[in-house]
Parts: structure tokens; C-alpha cells; sequence
């Protein structure tokens, strides 16, 4: 069973047997697999490295992926990377508590389910374009497709899952969720200090190694490609790529 995610006119929703869940904030967290801090110069971050992404940028499997002519035009053009991820999905607590200040054991009594995600990122946006600031790069829309979500109930252990990144048929990424830094009852726990954490909140929870801009010489999207991402027991995102 998993829940369907159903785009609309004002964003992306998560069909659930108590109703519709719209998609209602956003977080990525970055250098969290230890292979990619390594290809990323090999600095571990001592706490998560976290960002924010428009809930706009959410669409679900089969929707296309939209590069905008603001990607095309910037000076160096067409640096539109894949990010195979693991997603969190906050759901009430018990008797409909909020995830606010949540200590690690009960982290996972606010995860309503996982899914898998791609962090789509226009790099120059990303690291030069907004002064450093990570989230112009990683919100335009259409830039955080969506699996179905899959209940958390049905996931034993979220830290021993297998996530590979497919581009064009061509594996790009393959790796499992064992090589994570800060676990995923650590991040809604980290995460929810001083912050809640309302449902439908998605936390994506970090890239394994084999992105486009680490590779020689570097692989970013084009036209008509099509990514897949797939998590083992929790599902896949498969979208096209089309630049307007």
C-alpha cells in the first residue's frame, strides 16, 4: 500500500486514508551521505547542513521536470544536476501532536511515511547566483519530484535501504541508506528543535555520491532526459526533462 501524491493548482498533495495532506514546507539537508562529503572535499559536518525548497517545486512520478529560461540564461548555463534522495515525511503525532522538540526515541511516531525524491539543483543558482544561499538554486518549479509515499509502518529499518539514481537507463548513483551521517530519526529530531515541524512537512534527507558535477568531466540534465530514482521497499520517481 502507499499513498498516492496528486498535483494541484496549488501544490502537490498526499492522499491518505484521512484525507488529502497538501504538501506544506520543504527541507533538504546536504553532505549527508559520507561518500558524497567525501567527493565533495571530504568535510564531514558535525551538525545537518539544512536548506529550504518552495512546496511548489514538488511534483509527483511522470510529471515533467521544467529547467526555466532563468537556468538558461545565467553565465554558466545548463548546470542542472540529479539528486537521488530519501524522503521524510512528517505526519501529527499522537493524538494529533505537532513534531515539535521531538527527542530522537519517538522521532519516528511523526513520520507518516517515506518516499523517494529527487533534489534537482541548478548548481549555478546554487552556489554563486544568490549570494551563497542554496535555496534560489533548489526551488524552481517542478525542481523535487515525488514518489507515492510509502507508510512508515511498512518500513523496518529506514537505514539499511538501497537508492539508485538512473539517468537515462545508466545507473548513476547506487548506494544504500546505511551511508547516512545523521540518521533519519536524528534529522526529524535535529530538525524539530525550536521548529515544528507541521504535517505534511518533507524532509529530504541527502545525496549518495555519483552527482553530475562531481563526475569527469561533469553530467548535468539535457533536454529529453529521463531520471529515475528508486529506493528498495519504498518506491520510485521517474520524470522527464524538458528546458522551456
Amino acid at each position: 500500500m502507499s499513498y498516492q501524491v496528486i498535483r494541484r493548482a496549488l501544490g502537490c498533495e498526499i492522499i491518505t486514508p484521512a484525507g488529502p495532506l497538501p504538501i506544506r514546507h520543504v527541507l533538504g539537508v546536504g553532505l549527508n551521505y559520507a561518500a558524497h562529503a567525501q567527493e565533495q572535499g571530504g568535510k564531514v559536518p558535525e551538525r545537518p547542513v539544512v536548506f529550504a525548497k518552495s512546496p511548489f517545486a514538488v511534483v509527483p512520478s511522470g510529471h515533467e521536470i521544467i529547467v526555466p529560461k532563468v537556468c538558461q540564461e545565467c553565465p554558466q548555463p545548463q548546470q542542472v544536476d540529479f539528486e537521488g534522495e530519501l524522503v521524510i515525511v512528517i505526519g501529527a503525532g499522537p493524538g494529533g501532536a505537532l513534531c515539535h522538540d521531538v527527542p530522537k526515541p519517538r522521532a519516528r511516531e511523526f513520520i507518516l511515511g517515506y518516499a523517494a525524491g529527487n533534489d534537482v539543483s541548478a548548481r549555478w543558482w546554487q552556489k554563486l547566483g544568490s549570494g551563497g544561499q542554496f535555496v534560489r538554486g533548489k526551488s524552481f518549479d517542478t525542481f523535487a519530484p515525488l514518489s507515492d509515499v510509502t507508510p512508515a509502518v511498512q518500513i523496518d529499518d529506514p537505514g539499511q535501504l538501497t537508492l539508485r539514481t538512473l539517468l537515462n537507463g545508466q545507473v548513476m548513483q547506487d548506494s544504500s541508506t546505511s551511508d547516512l551521517i545523521f540518521d533519519c530519526d536524528t534529522l526529524v529530531s535535529e530538525l524539530s528543535r525550536g521548529t515544528t515541524l507541521v504535517p505534511g512537512t518533507l524532509i529530504y534527507t541527502g545525496t549518495p555520491s555519483g552527482v553530475g558535477m562531481a563526475r569527469n568531466p561533469p553530467v548535468f540534465l539535457k533536454h529529453n532526459d529521463q531520471v529515475r530514482v528508486e529506493i528498495r521497499g519504498v518506491g520510485a520517481v521517474f520524470n522527464t526533462v524538458r528546458f522551456e
